[in-house]
């Protein structure tokens, strides 16, 4: 979600406050319409907001491949900022502790790919967040009425590839407890290592350029490392009324999982639409997305893996939330499940199969504490596969979530 709204943000510079507030996760630009909860004061010159989310999640996903489990996924944002030599500079932060809340280093999610547990490979699992989701600085500054420069960066952060991902997307609300099938191939660059970011905005347009360490977090989701840098990417937005952000961007990861033998070059374009009267979160509004994402393998066999994602999410009548996602992507990772990285490395290349999945959800508001937003909910998925896989998964995979939302408000 975005890290301020623009009414916070009046009184810093032009617009490197009006930039700095349409931020979300990293220098990703969210709608400037799209609603968010969180908790803002001011002191000695310095504005600071926090915002934070955790979900008590029961799930149960069914067939042969399928598990059940209890877990929590959670977040904590902080931001302080203040006006100096012109400009903006602000520091910021993002905890996470899935790696106490989600035990075993996975949660059961069908047909989700990507990363290792005890050096083995995950398929239909997730797995929890670092402790440091973000550790970085940042620093705004006008350049005319209606242009800016933006450094940012830090030991971990986001970078400039993907749309703004999935835990902070207005139209993944309601989704924020377990991330897309395809998150590879999407956003999970949301989470990278020695973090370098220029961008340069221009009335509707902003240009970004990253640098930054290219493989995944180890399974050692509490340390805080400074691995060399070694990849690069680069994303154009476009934002012409408060409402849209569209992007397209693409970057060359070095190595990005430990199962990687060559560079994987990750190529996005998304759009989304936010519609609210005044970016409250207690009135109505709704969101929605449209995403596209490649990774194309340069080695052995150059080839590319394509997914597809439409989400959309809708708050109405103050207690009322509904969401939906559909999703088509290509993976060619379901049949490593269980394998050592060794073992990963050593198999010969495994065929692509396409997967569709539909989530629909619903989650109702329940009374709580001041400055807490509650909800209870539920969550449904099915899936659509060809042959081959349901002779594995069973012939109507499903899963089915249940979940307690906590969110500061």
């Amino acid at each position: 979600m975005p890290m301020q709204m623009p009414q916070a943000a009046a009184a810093l510079p032009g617009s490197a406050a009006y930039e700095t507030a349409r931020e979300a996760s990293g220098t990703s630009l969210a709608p400037a319409a799209a609603p968010l909860d969180m908790l803002m004061g001011e002191t000695h010159g310095w504005q600071t907001m926090l915002m934070g989310e955790a979900f008590l999640v029961d799930t149960q996903q069914s067939g042969p491949r399928g598990g059940d489990k209890l877990f929590s996924t959670n977040w904590g944002m902080f931001r302080a900022s203040r006006a100096l030599a012109g400009g903006i500079f602000a520091f910021r932060t993002m905890l996470s502790l899935e790696p106490a809340t989600v035990t075993e280093r996975r949660y059961p999610l069908l047909f989700q790919t990507g990363e290792t547990a005890f050096g083995r490979v995950l398929v239909d699992a997730q797995h929890p967040h670092n402790f440091f989701m973000e550790l970085a600085l940042e620093y705004t500054r006008p350049l005319s009425p209606r242009s800016s420069f933006t450094i940012y960066g830090g030991p971990v952060g986001d970078i400039a590839l993907g749309p703004v991902a999935y835990p902070h997307r207005v139209s993944s609300t309601g989704f924020e407890f377990a991330a897309p099938l395809a998150h590879h191939w999407e956003d999970s660059t949301h989470i990278a290592r020695s973090v370098v970011t220029g961008a340069l905005s221009w009335r509707a347009w902003r240009w970004e350029a990253s640098a930054f360490n290219g493989q995944e977090p180890g399974e050692n989701r509490w340390n805080l490392p400074l691995p060399p840098v070694d990849s690069w990417a680069s994303r154009l937005s476009w934002s012409p009324s408060a409402r849209i952000v569209a992007q397209a961007s693409v970057g060359r990861l070095r190595r990005p999982e430990a199962t990687a033998v060559n560079d994987v070059v990750r190529a996005t374009a998304s759009v989304t639409y936010a519609c609210s009267h005044d970016a409250s979160p207690d009135r109505d509004w709704w969101a929605a997305s449209l995403i596209w994402g490649r990774n194309h393998f340069t080695a052995p066999a150059p080839r590319n893996s394509d997914a597809y994602t439409a989400e959309a999410a809708w708050h109405f009548a103050r207690v009322h939330d509904l969401f939906g996602r559909i999703e088509r992507l290509n993976n060619d990772e379901l049949f490593t499940r269980g394998l050592t990285v060794q073992q990963a490395l050593a198999q010969p290349e495994q065929p692509g199969f396409w997967i569709n999945a539909l989530t629909l959800g619903y989650a109702h508001e329940i009374p709580s504490l001041p400055h807490l937003r509650s909800a209870l909910g539920a969550s449904f998925a099915a899936y659509l596969v060809p042959a081959p896989v349901r002779a594995v998964y069973g012939q109507h995979p499903l899963g089915v979530q249940v979940f307690l939302r906590l969110r500061l408000r």
